[in-house]
This record gives C-alpha cells, structure tokens and sequence, in this order.
C-alpha cells in the first residue's frame, strides 16, 4: 500500500511545479496576479495591439473581463502559473503564464505596448521559464507565435525554442484564423537573453 501511495505521490510531483513563485530580476518582479491588477490588465489588453497577437483574449476587452480572468486565477485549482511582470514600483505591465493543457506544458505571454522594445519580455519570460525548468527539469515547454508577429519569434528564438511546424489557431480578438508558428523549449536548450 504504501508503494502504491508514495508512485501516485511521484506522478502528481512530476506533474506539478508547485505554487507559482515571486521572482526578482535586475529590472522586474514577477509574482502572482492580484484583483487589483484588474485595471492595467484592462489597460493593456484594451489596446488592439496587444490582443489581437493573442489566441484566447477577446476584443474589446474591459475591465470586468480582466476581473472574471482574476477570480479564475485566484481559484488556484490547477498546477498553472500566472505571473504578473510589473516593473520596480509594483506596476503591472505584463504576464507570463506556463499552463498545462490536454498534458502539454504551454507557456505564454503578453507586454503592455509601452515596454516593447526594452528586452523586458525576453528578461521575464527567461526568469520565468528558468524557475519552472528548476522545478520540472524534464518538461518541455510549448509556445508559439502568430505568423505576423516576427517579434515575438524574435525573443523566443533568442532564448532558445525550436520552430516545430506551423497551423492554423482561432484568435478571439481577430475573430478569424490565423497562422501560427508552434515551437518547443526543453531546460537543455534555454539560453539567456543577451
């Protein structure tokens, strides 16, 4: 019996990184979202730039949208993580989330449209990734990027994910579909950002 317990123990561990962690960098502090993010979440996904290079969030997006994605987050009932990427002073500016979906670890991100080009995404994705790969060190990560948004694949390929083939995925903002380039990272291949 206790064989049995401790291999059902070991699967969960394997399947789980644990409670989403509060990370510091030179320049940012990612930790777990809050209710009172709400607002700059509005903010930034509000802006069609930003939304429309996303598969899930829809357009217009207000901020009873962000406050029903935060009670959702706050629920805490999956293996998930969702970091707020906020800047020295605590300001919310963007998110990285490492998800499980259909048993294939997702991560994603988003920056509002006034810190793109200061290599803060490639910084809080690299800091994310980094701390979920010393936790699940034999996971493989899965991303992707929409074909029209070459920055995007520009910071992944910088930290080292593979281009792995290429669809179609419905983007709720766009309300078309769109190409889509998938790619993959494992802990061998993340390389820090320059």
């Amino acid at each position: 019996m206790n064989a049995l317990v401790t291999e059902r123990a070991q699967i969960v561990a394997k399947r789980d990184p644990g409670p989403c962690p509060v990370i510091e960098t030179e320049r940012l502090r990612l930790r777990p979202h809050r209710l009172s993010d709400a607002a700059a979440i509005a903010e930034s996904l509000g802006d069609f730039r930003v939304a429309r290079m996303l598969a899930r969030v829809p357009a217009p997006y207000d901020q009873q949208d962000a406050l029903d994605w935060l009670n959702r987050q706050a629920a805490n009932v999956l293996p998930d993580w969702t970091l707020a990427v906020t800047s020295g002073d605590d300001v919310h500016i963007g998110c990285v989330g490492i998800e499980l979906r259909q048993g294939e670890w997702h991560v994603g991100y988003w920056m509002n449209r006034f810190y793109w080009g200061k290599g803060l995404a490639s910084e809080a994705i690299h800091t994310a990734v980094e701390r979920f790969f010393r936790r699940m060190p034999d996971a493989v990560l899965h991303s992707g990027v929409f074909a029209d948004n070459p920055a995007s694949l520009k910071v992944q390929e910088k930290l080292g994910f593979r281009i792995t083939g290429c669809s179609q995925i419905f983007a709720r903002a766009r309300n078309s579909m769109v190409a889509h380039i998938e790619t993959r990272l494992t802990a061998e291949d993340l390389r820090r950002p320059a």
